[in-house]
């Protein structure tokens, strides 16, 4: 079993800026790809960033310029760090991860989510 867990969110004026982290332990073998998907209030979970293990990235055109994803494979962590923060950024943000074992089978694991609100 691999546990997530995230830390980072809070309130922040719209400007503003937060970092989320996300750091992966248990039975660790191979992690492949990260990211990091967020669902709003009413709303369906939607796809926010993903980086792969070669450092590749992936983002939601609503965030492109604005968030950067980016992770430390030591740490078996991810990183989401958003700037220029907008109201409709608010939602609950979860990490996201493809483990592999050593039999070389996949798994996807979630986080539990961490709560971002952008209020003026």
């Amino acid at each position: 079993q691999v546990q997530l867990m995230e830390s980072g969110g809070g309130l922040v004026q719209p400007g503003g800026s937060l970092r989320l982290s996300c750091a992966a332990s248990g039975s660790i073998f191979s992690i492949d790809r990260m990211g990091w998907y967020r669902q709003a209030p009413g709303k369906q979970r939607e796809l926010v960033a993903t980086i792969t293990t070669g450092g590749s990235t992936n983002y939601a055109d609503s965030v492109k310029g604005r968030f950067t994803i980016s992770r430390d494979n030591g740490k078996n962590t991810v990183y989401l760090q958003m700037n220029s923060l907008k109201l409709e950024d608010t939602a609950v943000y979860y990490c996201n991860l493809d483990h592999r074992d050593r039999f070389w089978s996949t798994r996807q694991y979630w986080g539990q989510g961490t709560q971002v609100t952008v209020s003026s």
